[in-house]
């Protein structure tokens, strides 16, 4: 009994003395330290599941951000629009981390829309139906990734248009993904089941085109109803407002500059608009030009190259140049002070200037370089001291429609590294030249894709850097030296 009372006595005695009152002291500060860190991670990760745009992006190259282009589309959503991804969330996101950052892009695209847009993931194996309602889409391939909808039009979105691969493995049989391209992918989508009348364009094949594949994306994810057409052995679409001839190598033959005569009469009613690009590697296109000479414009035997310092891009290469709007399809630019840039181009000399015009010009200190030219000749030689169109149309109307052909001098302006430079308005201009018209006000959407190849943070945005340096150099250790400035005046009065 007497070992019992000691012993409770040792114990309030230590309790009462000066190392026991700091060890709780640290006790307690260590647990409402824990318990703080604990309460404010959940509190964020339910802000950051409300609000997906409270996620700060910290890669160099922003490849959690949400783009400019896609931000605006999903805020100006005036119809609601669902996506159902078929598969359930956490095995889309078991897939790797490409599909993790779609999941996040996703998100704040939803954010953006306003409560417009919503993403919700579909278990088709337990729901193996859910598929059956949407009979337009090609089941078969197993490639629909998920399905857009919008009232009564729906449309498949397949996997291949949301991720890119590594060709290396793709040419051993591998997908290894390699980026993402969700957001064009969504947009797209949207747009396309938002629009109801969706304007038709025909692409002309039969004349050994060059690839127009980067163009044909363009326009069709700006929710245009792309097709092709040969004229060897079919006539355009009756439905079609444009048709597009894309550097072919071969000359149209007379039967096809006839059916384009005639298409574009339209019987008198017109309303139909052909765009004519030519290709480098073939200046021998009589009929094609013969064509463009009863609208008033004649091509350049030889090619445009530019001596002004300010339009050139590399001293070494005169060929490579950026370009001046004249007046017309400015007003769709999201930024006017970014320029066209054109390479290898023909001249576009405007015959009638009743009908025709320039849309994109050279400056006074271009000039023609002659197919036959020899090595006695130099740029001085060719320096007329007017401006070179490098673009051009002419209209053709009635009361009522007009018809226009409108010709690029070069199909290299539309290639892929062109029209995916944001330094570069070349995919901006044509869409603004299509939308304009056909009477639509929507401007053009060209989003490029997503790489997570940078381990770095990359911060370089000012208003980030700023904040993380506050808080890192000034909050944080304040925070500790109060703490601890804290803790030191209670154990000396103690």
């Amino acid at each position: 009994m007497e070992k019992k009372n000691n012993s409770s006595k040792g114990i309030k005695a230590f309790l009462k003395s000066r190392k026991a009152r700091h060890g709780s002291l640290a006790v307690v500060l260590v647990i409402a330290a824990v318990a703080l860190v604990v309460v404010l991670n959940i509190v964020v990760g339910l802000l950051v599941e409300r609000f997906p745009n409270l996620k700060m992006d910290l890669t160099s190259n922003s490849a959690y951000a949400l783009s400019d282009d896609a931000e605006d589309f999903m805020s100006h959503l005036d119809k609601d629009v669902n996506m159902y991804i078929l598969s359930p969330e956490n095995d889309f996101v078991g897939n790797g981390e490409y599909f993790v950052q779609a999941k996040n892009l996703l998100e704040k695209m939803e954010a953006a829309s306003n409560g417009k847009f919503t993403v919700s993931y579909i278990d088709t194996t337990s729901n193996p139906s859910f598929t059956n309602k949407y009979k337009n889409i090609d089941w078969s391939s197993k490639d629909t990734m998920a399905v857009m909808e919008c009232g009564d039009r729906y449309q498949g979105v397949k996997t291949d248009d949301c991720f890119t691969y590594d060709e290396q493995y793709l040419s051993a049989g591998y997908y290894q993904v390699n980026g993402t391209t969700i957001e064009q992918a969504t947009v797209t989508a949207a747009m396309k089941v938002t629009t109801e009348n969706q304007v038709v364009v025909d692409f002309i094949t039969g004349n050994q085109e060059s690839d127009y594949t980067a163009l044909k994306s363009l326009i069709s994810n700006n929710a245009y109803d792309v097709r092709e057409v040969s004229l060897l052995t079919d006539d355009l679409d009756e439905d079609a407002q444009f048709a597009i001839i894309y550097a072919p190598k071969v000359d149209l033959d007379a039967k096809a500059v006839e059916k384009l005569e005639k298409w574009l009469d339209n019987d008198g009613k017109y309303g139909r608009n052909l765009i004519y690009i030519p290709t480098p590697e073939n200046t021998d296109t009589p009929n094609a030009e013969a064509l463009i000479e009863e609208w008033g414009m004649k091509l350049t035997d030889g090619f445009v190259y530019e001596t002004s310092e300010d339009h050139l891009l590399s001293s070494s290469d005169m060929f490579v140049f950026i370009t001046d709007y004249n007046e017309y399809y400015t007003d769709g630019l999201k930024n006017k002070d970014i320029p066209v840039m054109v390479y290898q181009t023909r001249g576009i000399e405007i015959t009638d200037e009743n009908t025709s015009h320039a849309l994109l010009n050279a400056s006074d200190r271009a000039g023609i370089f002659p197919t036959d030219a020899d090595d006695s000749f130099k740029p001085e030689d060719g320096i007329t001291g007017k401006k070179i169109a490098v673009a051009a149309e002419s209209v053709k109307s009635n009361s009522d429609a007009e018809s226009r052909l409108i010709i690029y001098g070069s199909d290299r302006m539309f290639s892929s590294d062109f029209m995916t430079m944001n330094s570069l308005n070349n995919a901006d201009f044509f869409m603004s030249v299509l939308n304009t018209v056909s009477d639509k006000s929507d401007e053009s959407v060209t989003i490029t894709g997503k790489k997570l190849d940078n381990t770095e943070l990359g911060v370089t945005d000012v208003n980030t850097t700023g904040a993380m340096s506050i808080i890192f150099i000034g909050v944080i250790p304040i925070a500790i030296l109060i703490t601890g400035i804290i803790v030191w005046l209670r154990r000396r009065h103690m």
